[in-house]
C-alpha cells in the first residue's frame, strides 16, 4: 500500500480508532517484556519456570495497581471518569493475560506438572494453620477466575448486552481479585522465605493502589456533598 493510500486509510475513524488500540497493545507489551526482564534478571533463584512465573505475577500486579489508579487520577484531574474507557480497559486486557500466564507457568514449578496435586492431594489441605501453600493455590486461581471474567466482559459488546449498572456491578469485582491476588502474593512470599525486598515491593504496590481507590472515593464524597448544599 502507497504512503497516501495510508494516509487515507487511517482517515477513516475506525481505522484510526482501531490503530490507536493496537498501538497501545504494543506499547503496554513492551513495557511488559521490559518490566517483567528486569524482574527476572533480578530474582536470585535459577530455575527458569520459577523467575517467569515471579516476574509475569509482579508485572500483573503493577498493570493491576495502574488500571486502579486511573479512575482516581481522573477525579482528582476532574476529567470525565466513564464506566469504561480503552486505556483501563486495555490494561485489564493485559492484566488477565499475565496472571493466566503466572497460573499457568506457576503450577509447573513446584510438583512438575502435577497440576491437580496444588488442589487434591491431602498433603497441601486449604488451612491456614497447617499449609499456607493451599491457601496460597486457591486463593490465586481464585484471583484468576476474576480476572478472567473481567477479561470476558471487557468489551463494548458486553456492556450493551448486561447494561450499564450490570456491567459495572460485575467489573467492581476487580476490587475483590486486587484483594485476591495480595493475600495470595503475601502467602507465597512465607511458602518460599523470599527476600524482604520483594514482600516490600508488594506491600507497596498494594498499599499505593489502595491509598489511591480510597483518595478517589473522599473525592467523589466530598464532590456530591457540595453539589447537594444549598
Amino acid at each position: 500500500m502507497s504512503l497516501r493510500r495510508r494516509l487515507v486509510h487511517l482517515r477513516d475513524p475506525f481505522n484510526r480508532y482501531w490503530w490507536n488500540r493496537l498501538l497501545r497493545h504494543m506499547l503496554l507489551a513492551v513495557a511488559a517484556l521490559g518490566i517483567g526482564s528486569a524482574i527476572y534478571a533480578l530474582l536470585p533463584r535459577p530455575d527458569l519456570r520459577h523467575r517467569i512465573s515471579l516476574a509475569s505475577a509482579y508485572v500483573a500486579i503493577i498493570y493491576l495497581a495502574i488500571s486502579l489508579a486511573l479512575g482516581p487520577y481522573r477525579i482528582w484531574r476532574k476529567l470525565p471518569n466513564p464506566i469504561s474507557f480503552d486505556l483501563r480497559r486495555d490494561i485489564g486486557i493485559w492484566v488477565g493475560s499475565l496472571a493466566s500466564l503466572h497460573t499457568v507457568v506457576g503450577l509447573t514449578v513446584h510438583l512438575r506438572g502435577r497440576m491437580w496435586m496444588y488442589f487434591l492431594e491431602q498433603l497441601h489441605p486449604v488451612r491456614v494453620q497447617k499449609s499456607p501453600f493451599g491457601l496460597a493455590n486457591y486463593l490465586g486461581v481464585a484471583a484468576m477466575l476474576v480476572f478472567l471474567l473481567l477479561l470476558l466482559i471487557s468489551n463494548d459488546s458486553s456492556v450493551r448486552k448486561l447494561g450499564t449498572a450490570r456491567w459495572k456491578s460485575i467489573q467492581r469485582w476487580s476490587y475483590v481479585g486486587a484483594g485476591l491476588t495480595v493475600v495470595h502474593g503475601l502467602a507465597y512470599q512465607f511458602v518460599e522465605k523470599r527476600q524482604a525486598e520483594w514482600v516490600a515491593v508488594l506491600l507497596v504496590i498494594a498499599a499505593l493502589a489502595a491509598g489511591l481507590q480510597v483518595t478517589g472515593f473522599l473525592l467523589v464524597r466530598r464532590a456530591r456533598t457540595v453539589s447537594t448544599r444549598p
